[in-house]
């Protein structure tokens, strides 16, 4: 930063900026300020166009009308390295990394140290333990991103982008799959980010994480930029009604139904570690769900919930334990007859495992329902097209239709989409890894309305989350993980504080 630089100035600006597709008009113009060594918080819900002004300000797509300032004089990015090499840089919602690639090439790809030999692989396997080292993450530069954890993968997107020394810092839903002490070293990464000048544009649905790092507020609804604050002049009821036009509450457990039989049980359940290092990620665990009842399952990053669910559904083997469903037992079976016997799961990583990116928002919505509507070679395609109408509406997602493109949706309504495929097979047990990740406020209470309304006419419900408020609000009994076991039961009038203590969570006074 020059001598000239003044911390607060506008460096980078949108005006009246308009992008549509089709018929769908994202931003209806939108204005919109950067300010040197500050954070400017974008907030909305799922759809509100907070995503695709980013992707404009980044030069990966381009306005349907408006301009760009940057240092005071227009500018039009042909592309998101044009917008790279003048400063601004992204992290984006889903991940952009190359699995099957090193963590290593994944941060310098595309941007290799050459010397007159060739690329000067120590020199980036250097650079990459530094930005890890800054991160204080314990990440091999040569490990394949493949076999790192979502947490681990966005570490590295991070690090990448941190890599390139912006002035312009564009995060993207940052923290969605970090443990919390993850985010707390990020958060220092920004605060000296800001030290040095760097200017940070933050969009996060995690609305308390974000004000403690903001200097500014944007709220976009439905296109629109619908308020501007200063951090003195807001709080959290603040940017909950300038989203969704009042204040939200994410509510209680469903009641006034009748909990019944267990509908799933697991028996002294032990899952090893896949790389194989000679331990269990769930070691002998045990626990049930009844018919109609929502079980939380708690615990920080790395507890094992993850490996918990994926082994209940048949994605991951056990080496001991025993899974029943409604008495009988599915241990031996495939992921698809488990779903045809009515247990089925929304994964953590719905752009891996949860949506095929090159089917329809249609086609996403009904495959794990095909038996309803195929039969040998025929298909109806108007059994088909009631399923697929029917999750629409039920889930709420924002859509132009079953054939829109899944690409074409945001990462809210996708996920949506992984949630209303799975209980269009009407299952009797629905398991669901962070299904609020990259999920707004306003999208997260439409779907615990959803699950409890399916409780409450008889789904069995287990929901793991690494977010402690969501257990008190859906939750009839929350269990806590700690590497791999249950350290601790309770009822849902627990305390907040009480459930991050059993985690092994610090639990600030």
């Amino acid at each position: 930063m020059s001598a000239t630089d003044q911390i607060g100035e506008v460096v980078l600006a949108a005006r009246n900026i308009a992008k549509s597709y089709g018929n769908v008009h994202a931003l209806k113009g939108v204005n919109f300020e950067v300010h040197r060594g500050q954070v400017t918080t974008l907030f909305g819900e799922n759809g509100a166009g907070k995503s695709t002004l980013m992707k404009i300000l980044s030069g990966v797509v381009q306005p349907t009308s408006g301009e760009i300032i940057l240092d005071g004089k227009p500018v039009v990015f042909s592309s998101s390295s044009h917008a790279r090499d003048s400063g601004i840089s992204i992290i984006h919602q889903e991940l952009s990394l190359a699995p099957n690639m090193n963590v290593r090439d994944n941060i310098f790809m595309g941007r290799e140290i050459m010397t007159s030999t060739g690329v000067d692989f120590a020199e980036e396997e250097r650079q990459t333990r530094a930005l890890m080292a800054e991160l204080e993450e314990d990440i091999d530069p040569l490990t394949l991103v493949e076999d790192l954890r979502l947490g681990q993968q966005q570490i590295v997107e991070i690090a990448r982008a941190l890599s390139v020394n912006s002035r312009i810092l564009i995060m993207d839903e940052p923290t969605s799959a970090l443990s919390a002490t993850e985010v707390e070293v990020l958060f220092k990464v920004i605060r000296d980010l800001k030290s040095k000048g760097v200017s940070i544009v933050y969009i996060s649905h995690h609305l308390e994480e974000a004000l403690q790092i903001t200097n500014h507020a944007v709220v976009l609804r439905d296109g629109n930029m619908t308020a501007y604050a200063e951090r003195k002049d807001i709080d959290l009821e603040w940017i909950v009604r300038n989203m969704v036009g009042e204040n939200f509450d994410l509510g209680t457990p469903p009641t006034g139904h009748a909990i019944g039989d267990v509908a799933l049980s697991v028996e002294n359940l032990c899952v090893p570690d896949a790389a194989g290092a000679g331990y269990n990620v769930v070691d002998n665990m045990s626990l049930s769900v009844r018919a109609g009842e929502v079980v939380c399952i708690y615990g920080l990053m790395g507890a094992g919930r993850t490996e918990l669910l994926e082994c209940v559904a048949g994605r991951l083997p056990a080496s001991s334990g025993r899974v029943r469903l409604k008495g009988q037992e599915v241990s031996g079976l495939s992921i698809a007859e488990r779903i045809d016997r009515g247990l089925v799961l929304v994964p953590e990583d719905r752009q891996r495992d949860g949506l095929v990116q090159t089917m329809s928002v249609g086609q996403n919505l009904s495959l794990a329902s095909i038996g309803n509507f195929v039969r040998g070679l025929f298909t109806s395609r108007s059994a088909e097209q009631a399923i697929v109408d029917e999750a629409i509406r039920k889930v709420h997602i924002k859509t132009d239709g079953g054939a829109a493109a899944i690409g074409s949706l945001s990462g809210g309504n996708q996920q949506k989409v992984v949630i209303g495929k799975m209980l269009a097979t009407n299952p009797e047990v629905i398991l669901l890894d962070e299904p609020s990740r990259g999920i707004d406020i306003g999208a997260k209470s439409e779907v615990f309305k959803l699950l409890a309304e399916r409780a409450r006419s008889g789904l069995a419900v287990i929901y793991s989350t690494s977010e402690v408020g969501e257990c008190l609000s859906i939750a009839h009994r929350i269990i806590v993980m700690r590497r791999g076991r249950i350290s601790a039961e309770f009822t849902s009038d627990v305390t907040k504080e009480k459930i991050m203590a059993a985690s092994g969570e610090s639990v600030a006074h």
